[in-house]
């Protein structure tokens, strides 16, 4: 297999002497560096598969890492092999320290509709009506967790009244996680690392299970994950990472590039590889995306190259508005696709922000062309279908203290945070659940006698509902369990108007025609198997098998993908880069975004934009974006402002379409 790399991918398989950066440009084969890596510290080195983990920042990512080694090693060698997400790591860290992190088995994790409820609560309960000012906090709390920032720093460093209240909030909101027998996304990472730093023969242990760590796309670590590798490497410096600078995007989220450079500060022996031969993208593309970032300050200098050939210049074409360059690109693609008889999954539609794909899904649809609309929010992500998947949970197992704060007072029950935390306090004093602790006298003696009576009659109708669904046929169970809450009454209630609470109870009902397709496909299943089963393909989606369609998403969302023919829409000021970070100077990361969609392209890239273009209502002049300057000229080919499609084009678009019609006819 060594056979297959290039000289410099050799040498980063094969450098064990000091910790190892692999500086890797974009489809330069870093994955394979890992992954061969791995395979030589087993089979040559006689390292344990037990004493290794590789960390990366998807699932979908750390699932292809996996696979590539068991190609090279086989099952049985990997027996033990540490591959995940940096979460997932933590994760496992808090689930094997679970008295040391102040947490008892049963925690529940809480995704960002979980911490933005709670603090919503929080801020009511501390400053009465909380405005629009939740999603701030939160944002804020999730900053501070990534810098590793405590609430008691983040209280000191407040400079205003923004950051008071959220810092009192951020104390607040920890404390009553911890009530709760729960930790947030952010926690996964930040409790090993305050773990470590208080219980030194911890992190001795954790030091001896992982004796060598790889680290992917180690350019979007924030600081507390950086924290959480020094933490584990130690004075063994078996460490390798994989990043490039260039391809840095996500400082919004917490991500600081500045940790590569960090690096050579902690690690003065580290050994710089680069990877700049790319496998991906013709020369032309290489040499616009080197010009591009060569604007960039750098750390460490690198140019990618290419032996794929020349390729077609880059196409700039300049339209009159947003509609036409929808339908230029349409256009553009259905004459490409047909003149080469490609697929239509070989085409993607790149932009800087979400709002940008309607016009494009209207032209697609128009031409009857199959799409994929990346970055779409999950069917399962909608609170109400996780209101009544949480009611199913609960019925299902009464023992889910997640879906029981969850459900508590939805709808209304007159059992508030003040309430819950009490009977959280008195659950975790006694070792129980909540559900339990419900039925005990002792909790008497925390709440008061309307409040025990409350709760005793919400676990008691928990139990009937429970009863109803192992007697009764599951999906009647289910239709009875949200007549007798009333919850289409508790959306009209609460939503802004009819239509919107007409639109989630749409969802609901959506929900329960696929729990009746899955219980008609296994008659036997009880409720908690179909819960089960429905949580699985939740947990489990996926965007690899998006079959034969265009792929629309934005820049950041095709981080790690590539396609033979992309269109990066949108090429204004304003746009790309966008207007926010023209007024706060940070244009770096814009052209790195930039950098990121030109090198998404392998065989041809088109790139557009609007002379003008509609902004809240008013139409505006639009300037050529700035990148646009930075582009080498002999590899550009510019139409003008009135493109029109030329009649040749119009006919096979035409006979396209007549094509794809044909195809429809004959698969129905």
């Amino acid at each position: 297999m060594s056979d297959q790399m290039n000289p410099a991918q050799r040498a980063a398989v094969r450098y064990l002497d000091t910790p190892l950066l692999v500086l890797a440009g974009a489809g330069s084969g870093k994955t394979r560096v890992i992954t061969q890596k791995i395979a030589y510290l087993i089979e040559q080195c006689s390292v344990e598969p037990q004493h290794i983990a590789a960390v990366t920042f998807t699932n979908k990512a750390a699932r292809e890492m996996k696979a590539r080694v068991g190609k090279l090693l086989g099952k049985d060698k990997m027996k033990g092999l540490r591959v995940s997400t940096f979460h997932t790591m933590g994760l496992n860290i808090v689930r094997k320290e679970l008295k040391c992190v102040g947490l008892k088995s049963g925690f529940s994790i809480y995704d960002s509709a979980d911490s933005l409820a709670l603090i919503k609560e929080l801020m009511k309960k501390t400053f009465g009506d909380p405005g629009n000012q939740v999603e701030q906090v939160q944002y804020s709390i999730s900053r501070w967790k990534n810098a590793f920032v405590l609430p008691e720093q983040a209280a000191q460093e407040a400079h205003d009244a923004h950051s008071t209240a959220a810092a009192q909030i951020y104390a607040t909101y920890n404390h009553h996680l911890k009530t709760y027998n729960a930790v947030d996304f952010d926690d996964l990472i930040m409790l090993p690392v305050i773990l470590f730093r208080e219980n030194p023969d911890k992190l001795a242990a954790w030091r001896e299970r992982i004796r060598y760590l790889l680290v992917d796309e180690y350019q979007d670590t924030n600081t507390t994950q950086y924290e959480l590798v020094k933490q584990l490497v130690g004075v063994r410096n078996c460490l390798t990472v994989v990043g490039d600078d260039d391809q840095s995007i996500y400082s919004w989220r917490g991500a600081n590039p500045e940790n590569l450079a960090l690096l050579k500060q902690d690690f003065p022996n580290l050994r710089v590889i680069k990877l700049e031969q790319n496998y991906r993208s013709t020369g032309r593309i290489l040499r616009a995306a080197n010009a591009l970032i060569s604007n960039n300050p750098h750390v460490f200098e690198k140019r990618l190259w290419s032996e794929l050939g020349n390729g077609d210049p880059l196409r700039v074409i300049r339209c009159k508005d947003e509609e036409q360059e929808a339908e230029q690109v349409v256009h553009e693609l259905m004459h490409h696709r047909f003149r080469h008889g490609n697929k239509f999954k070989d085409y993607a539609i790149l932009y800087r922000g979400n709002h940008q794909s309607r016009l494009f899904e209207r032209m697609l649809r128009q031409n009857n062309i199959p799409y994929y609309l990346s970055g779409g929010t999950s069917f399962f992500a909608y609170t109400e279908i996780k209101d009544v998947m949480a009611y199913l949970r609960m019925v299902a197992n009464p023992d889910d203290d997640n879906a029981f704060v969850r459900i508590i007072n939805t709808p209304r029950r007159e059992l508030g945070p003040g309430t819950v935390e009490k009977l959280a306090g008195y659950a975790h004093m006694r070792g129980n659940s909540l559900f339990t602790s419900c039925f005990e006298i002792g909790l008497q003696q925390h709440l008061n006698q309307r409040a025990c009576e409350k709760l005793n009659e919400f676990a008691n109708w928990i139990v009937s509902m429970a009863h109803k669904a192992e007697e009764e046929h599951p999906i009647e169970a289910v239709k009875s369990l949200l007549l007798n809450i009333d919850y289409e009454r508790w959306l009209l209630d609460t939503c802004k108007d009819e239509v919107i609470a007409n639109r989630k109870m749409d969802n609901v009902k959506e929900l329960i025609t696929w729990l009746e397709r899955m219980h008609k496909n296994d008659p036997s299943a009880s409720l908690s198997d179909l819960v089960n089963k429905l949580t699985l393909i939740d947990m489990l989606k996926d965007d690899d098998e998006v079959g034969d369609q265009v792929s629309l998403m934005t820049l950041h969302a095709a981080k790690g993908l590539e396609f033979p023919h992309v269109f990066l829409v949108g090429m204004e000021e304003e746009l790309l880069p966008h207007r926010s970070s023209i007024e706060e100077e940070t244009i770096e990361e814009e052209r790195r975004l930039a950098y990121v969609g030109i090198t998404r392209a392998q065989r041809s890239l088109t790139i557009t934009m609007a002379v003008t273009r509609k902004r809240y209502g008013e139409k505006i002049d639009c300037q050529p974006s700035r990148f646009l300057d930075e582009l080498p000229k002999d590899d550009l080919e510019w139409a003008g402002q009135n493109v029109v499609v030329d009649e040749a084009k119009r006919q096979e678009n035409g006979r396209s379409q007549l094509a794809m019609l044909r195809g429809l006819l004959s698969e129905g």
